[in-house]
């Protein structure tokens, strides 16, 4: 697992360790998180499809979660396994068994085959195979690449259920769900030890959230979700996260204390003064590792000079850790000398090689020349900056500037969907945060758009993907018009017209994240 992030506070502070052994089991609070679909980055069970199964399944134990982590799986899927699993678990349809023999394999699973070890003892009991001929069907289910090699067991698994008078109906049922392991099952063991994780992912998300996406920004790129997505996640949970800085960070987002002696508001962040650690819940720092183009090397230099004294000015900084220009201006337009009372544009005006008067103009240059000190940038502008510098804003979303004219179009902001009518017609429009069409989807593509207030989910069907190709394939900011369905909790947009609003916001610098 990622090393934890590294915490900052006083000397002598407790740091409390933990394995996956001491992880507190069945907590309940955890448990109602992941039924919410709380999940962004949690191991497993961040998925779309994840997301849309959990306020369905409602996990409220372990064993929830292994059949969690196994159903939403193309076996499972495929072998239409997944809606009778939910129906019987909701009390929709009853659940019932041929005989005791059938009960006995599938009766933890509400007489739905979720697992390939049920597959093979149903082979066993229900249609006569011996050990050896169920390890070879275990083999087949597991050659899910080579689609097919499952029929040739169909003739014998068929025969041999009906010769053990089962109906030629259940028969062919069962087949059809063990086919559907051809596709990619589970085996119920490796289903156990990843709901083993999710629990304990699960369990660190909600109890040290500042921790948590500490590491998972570590340890980028994986997962579903940018950096961004997951910062702005960590704060919407109560984590305050404080911007790069020269005096504060290190190489690796790491945790600290809150700062006594009074902030210091930039550009609507607030940014820490120098006086000591106060013990507190930890923040959380964003690292240098977040800098475009920025290297572990240049890191290491700024921390190391540092650990001597902090830096009390640009000049200071410079000439301390030796860094060229380029280095300078690159940590200037990331606003990463605030602590210095310096915003982007006077920390750019004061890293040049030379702003001093031209010889050629035969002007001689005058003594103490007063500091020079630059107006902010606007409030777009800074976004702007921050989204090329680090790919996130702790400022505003970029969506926020757009709104008065989305207003005027009657798009629809994300936070309005919950309380929008079933069937309703609406428009909606967000940056692209990942497309992602999974193979048993039947072309259909799932998008997901992130405006100033939430997400939204879109449905998209293979003709309206290929009618809109362009704008579907390479926007970076989305209007997709649609009708709102609802089910549950989850909710989505089925569209029927895309529009690429990518224009609107040339200037942000953002890349979705594709599984096709």
């Amino acid at each position: 697992m990622q090393k934890p992030a590294s915490h900052r506070g006083k000397p002598g502070g407790v740091v409390k360790k933990l394995t996956l052994a001491s992880i507190p089991a069945n907590d309940r609070r955890v448990y109602e998180m992941i039924s919410r679909a709380d999940t962004m980055g949690v191991f497993q069970i961040e998925s779309r499809a994840q997301m849309s199964m959990l306020p369905r399944l409602k996990p409220r134990c372990f064993y929830d979660l292994v059949i969690e982590v196994a159903i939403v799986r193309p076996g499972p899927i495929q072998g239409d396994m997944v809606h009778p699993y939910l129906r019987r678990r909701c009390g929709e349809e009853p659940v019932e068994y041929p005989d005791d023999r059938i009960r006995a394999v599938l009766e933890k699973t509400l007489g739905v085959p979720i697992f390939q070890e049920q597959a093979m003892r149903l082979a066993i009991v229900a249609a006569g195979f011996t050990p050896g001929e169920a390890d070879q069907l275990r083999r087949a289910m597991g050659a899910w690449r080579r689609r097919g090699v499952i029929d040739q067991f169909r003739v014998k698994l068929i025969n041999g259920m009906t010769a053990n008078g089962y109906s030629a109906e259940f028969a062919d049922r069962v087949f059809r769900q063990l086919r559907g392991f051809g596709e990619y099952g589970f085996p119920e063991s490796h289903a156990a030890s990843f709901a083993l994780l999710v629990y304990v992912s699960a369990w660190l998300k909600y109890h040290h959230p500042a921790a948590f996406t500490a590491a998972l920004l570590n340890s980028q790129p994986m997962g579903f979700y940018a950096p961004a997505q997951l910062v702005g996640d960590a704060r919407k949970h109560g984590v305050t996260v404080l911007p790069v800085d020269v005096n504060f960070s290190e190489w690796d987002c790491t945790l600290e204390g809150r700062r006594g002696g009074g902030e210091e508001e930039r550009g609507g962040v607030s940014v820490p003064c120098p006086p000591p650690f106060l013990p507190s819940s930890p923040q959380l720092r964003l690292g240098f590792r977040m800098l475009s183009g920025f290297s572990a090397a240049h890191a290491e230099r700024i921390v190391e000079q540092r650990r001597v004294r902090p830096f009390e000015s640009l000049d200071d900084f410079a000439q301390r850790t030796g860094v060229s220009n380029a280095v300078l201006t690159r940590l200037s337009k990331a606003d990463a000398f605030a602590s210095l009372r310096l915003n982007r544009r006077s920390a750019l005006w004061q890293s040049l090689p030379d702003h001093s008067p031209s010889p050629l103009l035969n002007v001689q240059p005058v003594a103490d020349e007063p500091t020079v000190s630059l107006p902010n940038l606007g409030a777009y502008e800074e976004v702007i900056a921050d989204y090329r510098t680090t790919g996130l804003s702790l400022r505003a979303h970029p969506l926020k500037f757009l709104r008065p004219q989305l207003d005027t179009r009657r798009i629809t902001p994300a936070w309005r969907l919950a309380s929008t009518g079933n069937g309703r017609f609406l428009r909606v429009a967000g940056l692209v945060l990942l497309r992602q069409r999974p193979s048993t989807a039947r072309g259909i593509t799932f998008v997901t758009l992130e405006d100033e207030s939430g997400t939204i989910n879109l449905i998209v069907r293979p003709d309206v993907w290929e009618r809109h190709h362009q704008a579907a394939r390479s926007a970076t900011v989305l209007l997709a018009h649609g009708i709102l369905q609802r089910h549950d909790a989850n909710i989505h947009v089925l569209v029927n017209r895309l529009e690429d609003l990518s224009h609107e916001l040339t200037q942000i610098e953002t890349k979705s994240r594709d599984f096709r």
